[in-house]
């Protein structure tokens, strides 16, 4: 076989790489078949990817009927997301950081445990209670954490801090005194660049007593 044959027969086309990769999350199990298929193969794995549906979240107490792909994330959803009706969901609190499951800026509560909103598609979130930090307050009374966040200065840039607020709610719902150790593991998924960790920490302390 020519090198010219060799070529052809493992070739793909730019057009089909490009929407390949273009899928988002669900790029890391198309590439590899990608590469390897043709471009009728490529095109269908895509188009199965991008395909949608219409689904209901409850999140902060309110059921939202929105349209999104199954790729779409909650944290996509919460921040950008339309409903049926023509209405923006328009929760920005959850923080778009990394967009890697890995800073923590994202955190919401599912069920009350505290997840990644970036690695959760929205399909995954229907029939869960999603609460955002903007579902923490109740109405114009701020949730015990949010007021020690207050009172401790636990904030720097505050782009992080959403995520520390849910995440400390968690933690004290499941430990309504933790150690100072367990503050520190409890909030080991959360990330704050600007180093205000010990006043996050004195934040949850005091909650705790509060609470």
């Amino acid at each position: 076989m020519s090198d010219k044959e060799k070529k052809q027969g493992t070739e793909i086309s730019r057009r089909s790489f490009i929407k390949g990769v273009g899928t988002g999350t669900v790029a890391a199990t198309v590439v590899p078949t990608i590469l390897v298929g043709d471009q009728n193969t490529a095109e269908a794995q895509t188009d199965e990817a991008t395909s949608t549906a219409v689904i209901q979240l409850n999140i902060n107490g309110k059921v939202h009927e929105i349209e999104v792909e199954s790729r779409t994330t909650l944290l996509t959803v919460l921040r950008d997301g339309i409903d049926t009706n023509g209405n923006n969901v328009d929760l920005t609190g959850a923080k778009l950081i990394c967009d890697k499951g890995e800073c923590g800026g994202c955190t919401i509560l599912a069920d009350d445990k505290p997840v990644y909103a970036c690695m959760m598609l929205a399909m995954d979130a229907q029939g869960k209670q999603i609460t955002t930090v903007e579902g923490i307050a109740d109405g114009d009374d701020l949730h015990p954490v949010q007021e020690a966040f207050i009172k401790h200065d636990a904030m720097m840039c505050g782009f992080c801090t959403p995520g520390f607020v849910v995440s400390s709610v968690a933690l004290l719902n499941e430990n309504k005194k933790p150690t100072l150790e367990e503050i520190k593991d409890g909030l080991s998924g959360n990330t704050c660049r600007c180093g205000t960790y010990p006043f996050i920490f004195d934040a949850v302390e005091t909650a705790s007593e509060k609470m």
